[in-house]
């Protein structure tokens, strides 16, 4: 089931799960400007390419998905659960309200 989390539930969910991933769904040139730390970078807009890339990941680990303002993420959680993942979630409001570390 996709969870959608405002910022302080999700850091608070990140930070009490065990071995959690984040993905960063935006394309390349957004993740220039900036990003949060220890992500991995999956282009939503990659077609088959980000589904590959899904598909190749653990699905029983929880997943923390972001975008820019929640949108994109919100379809790649969807996507993630028609996939078989388990635990996913949905920063609401994604990078553009996020006011935790960055890294550019």
């Amino acid at each position: 089931m996709v969870a959608h989390l405002n910022q302080s539930d999700w850091q608070a969910k990140l930070s009490e799960s065990t071995n959690p991933q984040i993905i960063d769904v935006r394309t390349a040139e957004e993740v220039a400007e900036g990003y949060i730390p220890e992500m991995i970078h999956f282009d939503i807009y990659g077609g088959q390419e980000f589904i590959s890339a899904l598909e190749s990941l653990d699905k029983t680990r929880p997943y923390f998905v972001y975008c820019k303002s929640g949108g994109r993420s919100a379809q790649a959680c969807d996507i993630m659960e028609a996939l078989g993942f388990t635990e996913t979630y949905n920063l609401l409001g994604g990078f553009s309200s996020w006011t935790g570390p960055k890294e550019i």
